[in-house]
């Protein structure tokens, strides 16, 4: 990963905004932030906090869209809720759409849970399909659901829910390969284990099972970097922090059967993750380098609204993968060169 110096960054960031590369469109003005300040209060276009929890990237032209739940103290609590906004720098995010606002769908009951929307893009269909998961209050249920829209920020309409592979699934993740092959990751806590499954072309079901992990944990991410797949796991100790652990196989299949004492910790296991819980691995691919972001939450289980999130440019390559202290950062979406400090 190459490390740029604070004068390098800054005359590469002044390069940029003259050209006028960090100009949002349909954006409207505000202070530009330079820097990400992992944990601390993070505020959309409209001076707003960020409300993407357990959330999910996706990236389309120059332009990353960013879903979670929105767990605003406004919001009709009979309804559950996903925002998206989008960057084209991953510092500075436009509110774009509530793009999700559901009462109870099926027979779930009230209150019901929905959590960790993730959204693909089916190149066969051209929908964008967003999965959750959803659940009754007790986590009985333990279901995928699936939702549709025909662009990326509009309002995703209810399809369905479903067991993947017949198996329960409570906390999802999402993983689109090199290739643009999409998977899903879930948590399966009857088989002590998680899964990755791939899906079918139009995003609209699971294909198969690819990879069945032996250890008992949740918030799967995982990227593709240098040849070497990377696998991120949480132990499950629900709201609590946890010291996350990752594995790596050659292929996504080389996961199958890993028990639990082939993970490592990707922090100072006293450090419980800083605090956060794994959601996604951002990999940013540039001109000069390719970086890859830890994203994890930071949940209040009290006031779910402020939960915050701990973004880090991981240390990443030839089989390790480390997550540093959490302190100011910047990113050169361009390049793919990330600069430590203010």
């Amino acid at each position: 990963m190459a490390i740029l110096t604070s004068s390098r960054v800054r005359r590469a960031w002044a390069g940029l905004a003259a050209l006028g590369l960090l100009a949002f469109a349909q954006t409207p003005a505000f202070s530009q932030n330079m820097v990400i300040h992992p944990g601390q209060l993070w505020q959309d276009d409209r001076g707003k906090e960020i409300e993407a929890h357990g959330g999910g990237i996706i990236k389309l032209g120059d332009t990353w869209y960013w879903f979670g739940e929105d767990r605003s103290q406004d919001n009709d609590h009979s309804k559950r809720y996903v925002a998206c906004y989008s960057s084209r720098d991953l510092t500075n995010w436009q509110f774009r759409n509530q793009v999700v606002q559901l009462s109870s769908p099926e027979d779930f009951g009230f209150p019901f849970v929905l959590e960790r929307p993730k959204v693909y893009h089916s190149l066969k269909t051209g929908k964008f399909v967003m999965y959750v998961h959803i659940d009754t209050r007790n986590y009985g249920a333990a279901r995928v659901g699936v939702l549709t829209s025909d662009t990326v920020d509009g309002d995703y309409k209810w399809v369905k829910s479903f067991r993947p592979l017949q198996q329960e699934s409570r906390d999802i993740g999402q993983f689109i390969d090199d290739d643009g092959s999409c998977y899903l990751i879930f948590e399966s806590r009857p088989t002590h284990g998680f899964f990755i499954a791939k899906l079918t072309d139009d995003c609209m079901d699971v294909a198969g099972m690819t990879a069945f992990i032996h250890a008992p944990m949740e918030g799967g991410a995982l990227c593709h970097y240098n040849g070497l797949y990377y696998l991120i796991g949480s132990w499950m100790t629900g709201w609590a922090p946890n010291a996350n652990r990752y594995a790596t196989a050659t292929t996504l299949a080389g996961f199958n059967n890993m028990e639990s004492s082939a993970f490592r910790d990707i922090a100072p296991p006293q450090t419980k993750t800083y605090g956060a819980q794994s959601t996604m691995m951002l990999k940013v691919a540039g001109s000069m380098s390719t970086s890859v972001i830890f994203m994890g939450d930071i949940w209040k289980p009290r006031t779910q609204w402020d939960s915050r999130y701990l973004w880090m440019p991981a240390q990443i390559g030839e089989g390790k993968l480390w997550v540093p202290t959490p302190q100011p950062w910047s990113i050169n979406v361009k390049t793919g060169e990330v600069q430590i400090g203010e």
